[in-house]
């Protein structure tokens, strides 16, 4: 059931799924669904919001979203790879995801490394941070790095991705740069899906702003 909302969460109360929705993407009956879902609602791991007779799931908070990353991210360090076919959705996964509400996956990477070959960025096991010249670039690209009233979040700090076992940059940082992206339509959600879709204008977007040039198959660093 974890794995189901790990890979589907939504990251506000639109995105989150009805008990029936996760029961079809883990693949196991509604009322086995509710029984787990109970348990990690009990646990504080998801939260619920009711809306007029459905009952709404999602990660609970990015701490738990961090943590069933990181649990994932150990699993597939310690696990062989498999020669297993990958269906169209995979792909797209490991293409560009958001992980909780950070860009994820070989795009995630991909601008990670973009941010830190710039010298806007570090990142190391230890954290990360931006510059004082990435500061100045994130704001000037648009992106919101105002913390909340009463925020204890992160500022800026290096997540390790699971899938292409390196680090993307997450936090405070990270979410704002997955939602100016949004915002521009240079990356587009789909719904149901952590799944990310590179648009046209995200295409260009990301050459010119970035660097980062899209082979789909293989993203470069121009």
């Amino acid at each position: 059931m974890h794995n189901a909302l790990q890979r589907h969460y939504g990251i506000d109360e639109k995105e989150a799924l009805t008990a029936s929705e996760l029961a079809a993407l883990a693949g196991i009956s509604r009322s086995t669904a509710r029984g787990h879902l109970g348990k990690l609602a009990a646990a504080q791991l998801v939260a619920v919001t009711q809306k007029r007779r459905n009952r709404y799931y999602r990660i609970a908070s990015p701490l738990v979203a961090r943590m069933l990353e990181s649990i994932k991210a150990v699993a597939a360090l310690e696990t062989p790879a498999r020669n297993q076919p990958r269906s169209a959705q995979d792909d797209a996964l490991r293409f560009a995801r958001s992980c909780y509400d950070h860009l994820a996956d070989r795009l995630g990477v991909a601008l990670a490394d973009a941010l830190v070959a710039k010298k806007f960025v570090v990142l190391s096991e230890e954290g990360g941070a931006l510059t004082a010249r990435g500061q100045k670039f994130l704001c000037d690209f648009g992106a919101d790095l105002t913390a909340k009233s009463g925020s204890r979040r992160i500022f800026c700090r290096a997540c390790l991705d699971w899938s292409e076992r390196r680090r993307h940059i997450a936090g405070l940082a990270g979410a704002a740069i997955l939602t100016r992206l949004v915002a521009l339509n240079w990356l587009a959600r789909a719904r149901g899906s952590r799944a990310l879709r590179l648009t046209p204008a995200g295409q260009r977007g990301l050459r010119e702003a970035f660097g980062i040039a899209d082979g789909r198959a293989k993203i470069q660093l121009t």
